[in-house]
């Protein structure tokens, strides 16, 4: 425990060493390195364990968790497909996916968490844009600063605003309880605590659509740029995957249309099975008559059996659409329940394989290993047989549908020279999309009214809670089985959630210490008391700090700050708060400053350039933007 008089350095050198950490060290893990600054300012009495660890009950925090528990169950219950399809399903141009996304993504994430909406959109987009043979860096930069754009529309748009209001809640709080202490001791006039209980009031959290007035032009603004000015500034780099698709192993599937299937009564280009990348149609038998070569103008029976020739992604992406079923092996599971407890398995087939010498129809895959067969490939053969009539052979590589434990129980078996799992592979529970859709429907519903003040009352003042609501409707998720319970633990990015909590803690620590009372202090005597430029100062270092941290960290530690400014300039404390939250979400310079740029980087296969590029000229004008926007209510 070190003198009091100390402890505004110690939370200042802890700050610095998170922040140099991240600069010197590419790819220090941010939770770690916050968690050490928190651990340090504790073991040095800034604040106390019970202080220190607060952020870990935030209800901000627990909404987030939440919120990304329910993404997943619209991943999983195939509302995004649909999504997706609505939104993409019949452009053709890169310009026009761009005009449907501008809107759809704005609007979407106003709404809901941006880093989910990414997880959910990118993939629809990858997929449009394998099919289209556009490269994905073309639009998944715009999906990413769509979504950001669209969250400071609204108060839950963004992890970053759920921080800020729950900073605000506790920062107010604080302040009533030292303004009643002075007050009891008389240390405070009433003219002076007048003055303070309307700061304490202009401090407080924000309603659901205030920093809209502010975000919503930005996001107007943001939107003609991504559609006029974007497109001419973005990379055209070809998708490495697409590159090594030839060299990549081709399948034989066979493909069962049924009378649920929504491709009935499209013909075949309409249905999109006409450009699929990696595969390709080779014919249609129906009813025994055979269709080949296949037209686009074909259209799709039910009871269609339909032969394809093509990669594993591609044959993941088939299996996904509801009625579309693997027809080689009868004991294939179709029940939409059972499906989801099914994965697909690649196996390579042995010279000791009991299999060998007979056909897939004949081999029992069913009793012998409680799997059936999707697909096959013959390494130098092109396969154009039914797959039920080929005559297996060593070396043959099958497509399985398992059971989850197939890969651990066979991986040492001498049946199979090789067993792997198929990555992407994900069964969608079809029955549940209605669920799911109207789960979040209702989320959104209860959101708003909490959002709205005295609606519920006293009585009902614990419904308006945005965390209760997201729990609830996450827990709903769960129970109504659009998803499982290790999905709903999985879709806990736990990296993310640990760096906002130990973040809140030492934004705390930096605010009990009077180190942001010392900085704001030592920024009005560099500045001066004019209000526009402190306000610009304020926005500046809060978006530069994002860019080379995080921006859920920086709202945590710049928050109790920009309130440290105003009161010692005298000035309204709304603005800069303002100022903050959106300069700590409106991240767009460099993939490290928000998670949803972190998240297209790979797919897109983007350069930190490709962010500054584009970015940069975004990021000055939402600045520029914002500031005037803001100055207006000085």
């Amino acid at each position: 425990m070190l003198p009091q008089e100390y402890h505004s350095w110690i939370a200042i050198v802890a700050t610095i060493f998170v922040f140099l950490g991240l600069q010197l060290r590419r790819g220090a893990p941010t939770d770690l390195l916050f968690l050490l600054a928190l651990l340090a300012v504790t073991l040095c009495g800034v604040i106390t364990p019970e202080d220190a660890f607060r952020g870990f009950s935030n209800p901000a925090l627990l909404t987030i968790a939440a919120l990304l528990v329910v993404a997943a169950g619209l991943r999983s219950s195939g509302v995004l497909d649909w999504v997706g399809n609505k939104m993409l399903g019949s452009v053709e141009t890169e310009r026009a996916a761009i005009f449907r996304l501008v809107p759809a993504l704005i609007a979407a994430s106003a709404f809901m968490l941006n880093t989910a909406l990414v997880a959910m959109v990118a993939p629809v987009v990858v997929d449009w844009c394998r099919r289209k043979r556009i490269s994905p860096s073309r639009l998944l930069l715009p999906v990413s600063y769509l979504t950001i754009l669209g969250g400071v529309c609204t108060l839950i748009g963004t992890s970053t605003t759920l921080i800020a209001n729950g900073i605000l809640k506790t920062e107010q709080e604080r302040q009533v309880v030292e303004l009643k202490e002075q007050r009891d001791a008389n240390e405070i006039s009433d003219e002076l605590a007048a003055k303070r209980e309307n700061f304490i009031e202009r401090s407080g959290p924000m309603g659901l659509f205030e920093l809209g007035k502010v975000g919503l032009p930005c996001a107007l603004v943001g939107a003609v740029f991504m559609i006029f000015i974007a497109p001419r500034l973005l990379p055209d780099r070809t998708d490495m995957i697409e590159q090594l698709g030839e060299q990549r192993r081709e399948y034989l599937v066979e493909m069962q249309v049924l009378p649920t299937c929504a491709l009935i009564g499209q013909d075949v280009e309409t249905a999109g099975l006409r450009h699929l990348p990696g595969l390709f149609l080779i014919e249609i038998d129906r009813a025994g008559d055979t269709l080949t070569p296949v037209s686009p103008q074909d259209v799709i029976h039910a009871e269609d059996r339909m032969i394809f020739t093509g990669v594993v992604s591609t044959i993941v992406d088939l299996e996904k659409i509801p009625g579309l079923v693997p027809a080689a092996d009868r004991t294939y599971e179709i029940h939409p329940e059972t499906r989801t407890q099914r994965r697909l398995t690649e196996v390579v087939l042995s010279r000791t394989s009991p299999l060998i010498g007979q056909t897939v129809r004949q081999a029992k895959f069913r009793r012998l290993y409680n799997a059936a067969v999707v697909a096959m490939h013959r390494n130098g053969v092109r396969l154009t047989n039914k797959i039920g009539s080929i005559r297996l052979e060593p070396g043959d590589t099958l497509l399985l549908q398992t059971r989850d434990d197939f890969v651990s129980a066979y991986r040492n078996s001498r049946d199979f020279y090789l067993v792997s799992s198929v990555e992407g592979d994900s069964s969608r529970r079809h029955h549940k999309a209605k669920i799911a859709g109207s789960l979040v429907l209702a989320l959104i519903a209860w959101l708003m009214l909490g959002a709205v003040p005295d609606l519920l009352g006293d009585e009902l003042a614990n419904l308006g809670s945005p965390a209760v609501a997201s729990l609830t409707i996450a827990m709903l998720m769960i129970l109504t089985g659009c998803l499982r319970v290790s999905e709903a633990r999985n879709a806990l990015d736990m990296r993310v959630l640990v760096t906002i909590a130990a973040a809140l803690g030492l934004g705390l620590a930096l605010q009990t210490s009077g180190a942001a009372q010392m900085i704001a202090d030592g920024m009005i005597g560099a500045v001066g008391n004019n209000p526009y430029l402190l306000l610009a100062v304020v926005y500046f270092v809060a978006i530069i700090m994002t860019e080379l941290i995080s921006n859920n960290a920086v709202a945590a530690m710049l928050l109790p700050l920009s309130i440290a400014v105003a009161a010692a300039a005298g000035l309204d404390p709304r603005p800069f708060i303002l100022a903050i939250t959106l300069a700590a979400s409106l991240s767009f310079a460099t993939p490290v400053g928000y998670q949803t740029n972190l998240m297209v980087m790979g797919p897109g296969g983007y350069k930190p350039t490709d962010y500054l590029r584009c970015g940069g000229p975004l990021a000055a004008l939402m600045a520029a933007t914002a500031l005037t926007l803001l100055m207006w209510r000085l």
